[in-house]
């Protein structure tokens, strides 16, 4: 059980890991995943998503702590728990960001992560199936990951939110991760031939060919080996098995924004006061460890509809029985194409500089439980969310015991700024707005309660406290920096004060992104790799 690389989990992050640093095959890699196999028809129907959202079999499910920000409100927190990790889990909307997004990891210490080096890495990343000027459908770039352009299969109604755009003078794009990602468009989605694209379809299953790679699943890492200030190893258990893996060269946690901090903090890294209280020997004290939580929240109203929407095929047991049959038969139909339809990055007012928020719409209504399966209204419906694209409030992962098996401590600490007080209201103005556009008043028969169009703004913020829920984008937990008075990590994603250990995921970004956060944080794994390949190759000439 020794290898040259140790990768904890297999998600986003780990699976692009594990298919770059076992391209040269004398490079052993062990791969450890908490949860089991993605083989599952509701993870590979683009739709599913819903019935994965809070299914403990390939879900982490947890809950945050009260926020008081929120009204003191108890969000539910997916996490993929399952191979391909959040990406076998989540909306499959691939979303760049925003240029400046990256630039501004620059600026908060995080060297070499500006636009330009993010873009190469993206375009490393992706291959296109979009739709050509002979409106045929051609293949651009030749990266692992499919991204596909839908709008063929799309339920007509999501037409409207594009002509609502224009009745606004918003742009309106073919894709909104080009040049300029201002403006709104049918989402991008990572889908392939009808069937979710995760990170394990496109990175890891390539890489499970050679025979320099091991997975582990159903396997919970306890702690990390660490020797003389040097990550050595990994203490994890399958069952009642406890096993210790070795490392000739580098740990590296790739578990999530979530659980990287709380695998940190078991092994002895983190803040010594923390640490002490839960009786584990202080390794490094390192005090921004699980930190600089920062994470979306958006605001969703719901509209009856007067035309058409996928409520009246997917509402009712007869068309979902419909709808079933043709995606078997032909992998295409409602099933096949996310709900998450139309969005994109618009300014909340002409005064922005830059697009301050996201909008998402969506061609279909439902009720999502806490903790339960959304369900589709019978009626015709549809959905308008926004969310204020960069937050300055941050939060905080911590241990709640010396027990891997227990679920660490989630306090979001959400609208604790000035500035995330006014977002939440001019998120409710711009959600207004959108709802009050020509094309969208023609085809609402009426606004689902509350209705928004009569708040001031003081009800505008009670509503956003009242109703808005996280956007599953928990981020820089572990966030890179210049030193460890402000970070975990350094610009080449190395634990502060331990050698041999990297952090390579969400939690590393030292800003949450403008937008969804999956497609960054697989183009952060794609570089992370060059930084972990170089570094390797200059210790061997050193040796």
């Amino acid at each position: 059980m020794e290898f040259d690389y140790i990768i904890v989990g297999a998600g986003s992050a780990g699976c692009v890991l594990a298919d770059r640093l076992s391209e040269k095959t004398s490079s052993k890699v062990l791969v450890i995943e908490a949860g089991g196999s993605d083989a599952r028809f509701w993870i590979k129907v683009p739709v599913g998503y819903g019935f994965t959202y809070s299914n403990p079999k390939v879900n982490w499910c947890y809950n945050a702590e009260p926020d008081a920000g929120l009204n003191s409100r108890i969000a539910y927190w997916p996490r993929g728990r399952v191979i391909g990790g959040s990406s076998s889990i989540n909306a499959m909307a691939y979303v760049r960001g925003l240029a400046q997004d990256f630039d501004d990891w620059e600026k908060a210490g995080a060297a070499g992560w500006n636009w330009e080096t993010a873009r190469w890495a993206f375009e490393r990343l992706e291959s296109h199936c979009e739709i050509g000027t002979d409106d045929r459908m051609r293949i651009r770039g030749d990266g692992p990951l499919r991204i596909s352009d839908l709008r063929e299969h799309m339920h007509p109604f999501s037409a409207r939110f594009l002509e609502a755009a224009h009745d606004l003078g918003w742009p309106t794009k073919d894709d909104m991760n080009g040049v300029s990602s201002e403006g709104v468009s049918y989402f991008r989605s990572t889908v392939r031939k009808g069937l979710r694209c995760s990170a394990a379809d496109a990175f890891l299953r390539p890489a499970l060919k050679r025979r320099n790679v091991k997975v582990v699943t159903n396997a919970l890492v306890e702690k990390l080996e660490i020797r003389n200030g040097r990550a050595t190893g990994v203490h994890y258990r399958v069952g009642n098995q406890r096993i210790l893996a070795r490392a000739k060269g580098e740990v590296i946690v790739s578990a999530g924004a979530i659980n990287s901090p709380q695998i940190l903090q078991l092994s002895g890294i983190g803040p010594a006061e923390l640490l002490k209280s839960h009786e584990i020997e202080v390794v490094q004290d390192l005090g921004q460890v699980g930190k600089g939580l920062q994470d979306h929240l958006a605001i969703t109203h719901h509209f009856a509809a007067n035309e058409p929407t996928l409520n009246n095929r997917l509402g009712r047991k007869f068309g979902q029985l419909l709808a079933g049959i043709e995606y078997v038969l032909t992998r295409k139909g409602p099933l096949s194409v996310p709900v998450n339809q139309v969005g994109g990055f618009v300014r909340s007012d002409a005064a922005q500089a830059v697009p301050d928020m996201q909008i998402y719409c969506n061609p279909a209504s439902y009720t999502t439980p806490a903790n339960g399966k959304p369900t589709m209204d019978r009626a015709p419906g549809f959905i308008l969310s926004v969310q204020p694209c960069r937050p300055t409030s941050r939060g905080e992962i911590r241990i709640a015991s010396a027990d891997p098996a227990q679920a660490p401590l989630i306090q979001p600490n959400s609208l604790s700024t000035k500035k995330d007080l006014e977002d939440a209201v001019q998120a409710c103005k711009l959600l207004r707005t959108l709802a009050n556009a020509t094309t969208i008043v023609r085809v609402t028969k009426a606004p689902k309660s509350p209705d928004i169009n009569n708040m001031n703004d003081a009800e505008m913020l009670e509503n956003f406290r009242a109703r808005a829920s996280t956007n599953f984008h928990p981020t820089c937990t572990c966030r890179m920096g210049r030193d460890a008075s402000d970070s975990v990590l350094d610009a080449r994603l190395r634990v502060h004060g331990v050698q041999g250990l990297r952090v390579v995921d969400a939690s590393a970004f030292p800003n949450v992104t403008s937008g969804n956060t999956n497609a960054p944080t697989m183009m952060l794994a794609m570089r992370a790799a060059d930084l972990i390949i170089e570094d390797m190759a200059l210790a061997r000439q050193r040796n």
